[in-house]
């Protein structure tokens, strides 16, 4: 039996967790095995540059915190060893980085699952939410329509307005 002091750190970690998940729109699960010292630091470094928090975890004490924030369909793929990395602003950052590496490492380090916006995500699922865009390229795609239209509409308006002069004039 584990001692009190014990016990109410590891209960702690539980409530830190817990709000970190309850915080997060997204977070990925990943399998870090094999990963060496430089590569996992390049990959917090860019990681942190994302705004996204990484960090190893033990499975039992994540086990709690996914069972209390609603997340138990993620406890089955709490193995080996397990690092979480959850994301507060973009829902689609972690995801694309993790991705991205896991792709390079060749099996050494892979995706398990994630959640975004409430909603779990398996391994396939983790992978295509990598593939999506980003927020900013996003809102730049969006933009582009709608400056696209509106210059249509532009080349359209002059075009009467030429039009009625030639007719006044004749």
């Amino acid at each position: 039996m584990p001692s009190e002091k014990v016990l109410k750190d590891k209960q702690q970690v539980v409530a830190d967790l817990k709000s970190k998940l309850e915080g997060a729109v997204a977070g990925v699960l990943v399998d870090y095995k094999g990963i060496t010292v430089a590569n996992d630091t390049k990959l917090r470094r860019e990681l942190r540059e994302a705004n996204v928090e990484y960090s190893v975890v033990k499975n039992t004490l994540l086990r709690f915190a996914m069972k209390d924030v609603g997340y138990e369909e993620l406890c089955g793929v709490l193995e080996n060893t397990t690092a979480l990395a959850i994301s507060h602003d973009d829902p689609v950052a972690a995801a694309k980085i993790l991705a991205k590496y896991a792709e390079e490492s060749k099996g050494s380090f892979s995706l398990k699952a994630g959640f975004v916006e409430g909603k779990t995500l398996d391994q396939a699922g983790v992978s295509a939410l990598a593939k999506l865009p980003s927020k900013e390229q996003l809102l730049v795609q969006l933009l582009s329509v709608l400056n696209g239209n509106i210059r249509g509409l532009a080349v359209a308006l002059n075009a009467i307005a030429e039009k009625q002069t030639e007719q006044a004039s004749a």
